[in-house]
């Protein structure tokens, strides 16, 4: 898979840490405001009552009283905390923002700096020193030996049935967290809105609807495609785009697809748009044989050389969506010809 976040999701490192990495590389994760949800709540449905049950893909969890400590642990899940008003006291930084470990579009939204948790091989001692009373591991792996030493620490709510390997949506990740924390209101406003900006920017550029787009990725491994459950490419089809079904049916079960010589062309479409994961982009752009794409050759690409695009693109939070939706879609028309 690609390497950011594709090559990370496969061998554990994180295309979700960037989007996640192509292999992982290409990153994670679902961005999709419209992905059905997969966790239930208890307590009769009041927004903030507890206990609170969630079924996750490993089990149910339960949470006794509004949580006071939270690490955040999962792609993600951190910034969706901060969006519905809590502070994780811990939290992995995946893209390796540095500092308080999360974008530009939530720079200040800490009070107090987290401790940061290693992402794939997080220390369990230092968890457990924060002394937590939730975990949030709900856009991550999916790894069940991960899960029972977190859950043996504090209460863990963990990935949706099948999102394993970062496929989380952004509305499943809202949804779980919104109600692990007891802000179900203000989770179901941050997708509400969410919905009315991707309405917004299809109503500006009607042109988008039923025109095909391919998400690749480029790391020192290669380039690598994006299939239609990963969140960079839901948020392309949120904009009225469709993914070519090649491309899904190259990647199987998986979120990518690691691209070669013969197969690059998986990367034509009316619309192509790459994003350098840990290269410079403009390795990406000389690349002769990328050259040759027929949409490169005919001007309808884009290679995203902003590294803070291309983080709120990968993401997948609803802050970093927002963001993105205010940069991306005028880019994208320009290219479309």
């Amino acid at each position: 898979m690609i390497r950011s976040s594709l090559s990370k999701r496969r061998s554990g490192r994180v295309l979700a840490a960037a989007g996640a990495v192509v292999a992982a590389a290409l990153v994670l994760a679902g961005c999709s405001s419209s992905s059905p949800s997969s966790s239930s709540s208890s307590a009769g449905s009041s927004d903030g009552a507890f206990p609170v049950s969630i079924t996750t893909g490993l089990g149910t969890t339960t949470i006794a009283s509004a949580p006071k400590r939270v690490v955040a642990l999962g792609w993600g899940d951190a910034e969706t905390a901060l969006e519905l008003g809590v502070e994780p006291v811990g939290a992995s930084d995946w893209l390796a923002f540095g500092g308080d470990g999360v974008g530009p579009w939530l720079k200040g939204a800490y009070k107090k700096s987290p401790k940061i948790i290693k992402t794939l091989e997080p220390s369990y001692e230092d968890i457990l020193k924060l002394k937590p009373d939730l975990i949030l591991d709900v856009k991550s792996s999916g790894d069940k030996d991960r899960y029972d030493k977190l859950s043996a620490i504090a209460p863990t709510v963990a990935i949706p049935k099948g999102g394993e390997n970062y496929l989380t949506s952004t509305t499943q990740q809202v949804d779980m967290i919104s109600k692990a924390l007891g802000k179900e209101s203000e989770g179901k406003k941050l997708l509400s809105d969410l919905d009315d900006s991707y309405a917004a920017a299809r109503k500006a550029h009607p042109d988008f609807e039923g025109k095909t787009a391919a998400i690749g990725a480029y790391t020192s491994e290669g380039f690598g495609v994006y299939a239609s459950r990963d969140s960079r490419a839901t948020f392309m089809q949120n904009l009225g785009f469709t993914i070519p079904s090649a491309i899904d049916k190259a990647a199987g079960k998986e979120f990518s697809v690691s691209l070669s010589n013969e197969n690059l062309d998986l990367l034509d479409a009316d619309l192509t748009v790459v994003l350098p994961i840990y290269v410079d982009a403009s390795k990406a752009t000389a690349d002769p044989l990328f050259q040759k794409v027929p949409s490169v050759e005919a001007g309808h690409s884009i290679v995203v050389d902003d590294s803070d695009v291309s983080n709120a693109f990968s993401l997948g939070t609803t802050a970093a969506i927002e963001w993105a939706l205010k940069r991306l879609p005028d880019e994208f028309a320009s290219k479309l010809g």
